[in-house]
């Protein structure tokens, strides 16, 4: 069975290990891409957009600890 496309703000604040109103912060920030079914409030999230966050967030860490933002 393939897993699903789009996923809920439930699903993707359990693989981020984060509470939903973390997600949802995400996403009013536009830090993370989602799209709105119908004007109740239901939202998606792409897995594909759900990585990118995930390689951005590496990235600007990475970039962090290159400018000494983390000490030892």
């Amino acid at each position: 069975m393939t897993e699903p496309r789009f996923l809920t703000i439930a699903e993707v604040a359990g693989i981020l290990v984060v509470n939903e109103s973390t997600v949802r912060g995400l996403i009013k920030r536009g830090d993370l891409r989602a799209f709105q079914i119908g004007g109740r409030g239901i939202w998606r999230i792409g897995r594909d957009d759900l990585e990118a966050y995930i390689t951005d967030a590496y990235r600007r860490t990475a970039e962090r600890i290159a400018a000494g933002e983390f000490p030892d």
